[in-house]
């Protein structure tokens, strides 16, 4: 399994956010510029995280993206959701009762669960639970001390020479 860049993307804007906003909007020009991304991709990805209810999108000049709620209530599996959909990973297609096994597959299915498909559920929700037990806040403790030193530099930049980011 692997998930889409975006997911990567979404996340690490969602810790620049909750580091640089005081219900003041982030571009997403912005947000593009400090990674090195397509605006133009971002933004896709920024209005999925706003129709999941992560963000507030603000519009005009003075617009951009906000946390709607603290970094603490979003995790990433929250990010996975709105990017991914909440569906299952791994969809059985039954292929125990298939081929030499299609004579017996009503016995079969009557059997229970296929032993695989219990196996992948399984780690599916422990992969889930382990998502959902990460928050923004704890991605922001984590931010090495280069990339932190890195995005204030750039924030001092922004404010010195184009107005405000924030």
């Amino acid at each position: 399994m692997q998930l889409p860049k975006g997911v990567e993307w979404a996340a690490h804007c969602l810790v620049v956010l909750e580091r640089l906003t005081e219900d003041h909007p982030v571009a997403n020009s912005t947000l593009a510029e400090v990674y090195g991304l397509s605006p133009t991709y971002l933004n896709k990805h920024l209005q999925a995280l706003t129709r999941h209810g992560l963000l507030i999108s603000m519009p005009g000049s003075a617009g951009g993206f906000t946390l709607s709620r603290p970094a603490s209530e979003i995790t990433l599996a929250d990010v996975v959701e709105a990017l991914e959909g909440g569906g299952p990973i791994f969809r059985c297609t039954e292929i125990r009762c298939d081929g030499l096994f299609q004579p017996h597959s009503a016995e079969i299915r009557a059997s229970g669960s296929c032993a695989i498909a219990a196996a992948m559920w399984t780690a599916e929700q422990a992969w889930r639970h382990s998502l959902a037990a990460v928050s923004i806040t704890d991605l922001v403790q984590g931010v090495d001390a280069v990339s932190s030193k890195n995005l204030n530099e750039f924030v001092e930049n922004k404010n010195g020479k184009v107005g405000p980011i924030l």
